[in-house]
């Protein structure tokens, strides 16, 4: 065999394709920031020519389904802050849109005058819980967030304010059925937490693309 011959018999290198993916955060922010808005008008009273219920299937397939599918993106690029924070709000989406279309809704169309007061303070505790639980995990992650960067600092502080709000005022409602102080403030800092989210999501698309239009982010407050 000559060296010719050797030579083309040789393997020749090839290039490992890229492991990596888009960056899925700012879809996972986009859909946390446009289910926030519709449940957020709903408690602020801005719906008041609606059902209220306009989150409801989209908690399912956008806050929900969306976010969650972010979250596993992030999982496979290796990000475990975002794919923790994704796919925890994804599936509190779904949980919520389950539990107020298999639990809310029939009670309350099956609710009796004796009874209607002890029900709605039912829901409105149920509700409490749920927030106050996910307000627990919010503060660690609000705490981690300032090691990511202003915005995403600024979606975790504000999206804090509003679930611990929004606990207190369904603590506080009991069987009323209109919302409270209390309801209608935390919707207001719910709106302006999916300005924030809405906001981080447009930053993340513009910086991640080779255009003119940068926005800031700000740097992470711990290093």
């Amino acid at each position: 065999m000559s060296v010719s011959e050797e030579h083309a018999v040789q393997p020749s290198a090839t290039t490992a394709p890229p492991s990596g993916i888009a960056d899925p955060a700012p879809l996972g922010l986009a859909a946390f920031a446009l289910t926030t808005f519709l449940l957020s008008a709903a408690n602020a009273n801005w719906m008041t020519h609606a059902t209220s219920l306009a989150f409801l299937g989209y908690a399912f397939a956008y806050g929900g389904l969306a976010q969650l599918l972010a979250g596993m993106w992030e999982f496979r690029n290796r990000n475990v802050f975002g794919a923790v924070a994704f796919s925890t709000y994804g599936a509190f989406w779904i949980g919520l849109g389950l539990w107020v279309r298999l639990v809310v809704v029939p009670q309350l169309a099956a609710i009796r005058p004796a009874t209607a007061a002890a029900t709605v303070t039912a829901i409105n505790h149920d509700r409490g819980w749920i927030l106050l639980a996910f307000f627990i995990f919010n503060t660690y992650m609000l705490v981690l967030s300032t090691q990511v960067n202003l915005a995403v600092f600024g979606v975790f502080l504000t999206l804090g304010l509003t679930e611990i709000i929004l606990a207190i005022g369904s603590f506080l409602q009991g069987s009323a059925t209109t919302n409270t102080g209390w309801i209608i403030f935390g919707g207001y800092v719910g709106l302006v937490t999916a300005l924030v989210a809405w906001y981080t999501s447009m930053a993340g698309i513009a910086n991640g693309m080779a255009g003119r239009i940068k926005l800031p982010e700000g740097a992470p407050l711990l290093k």
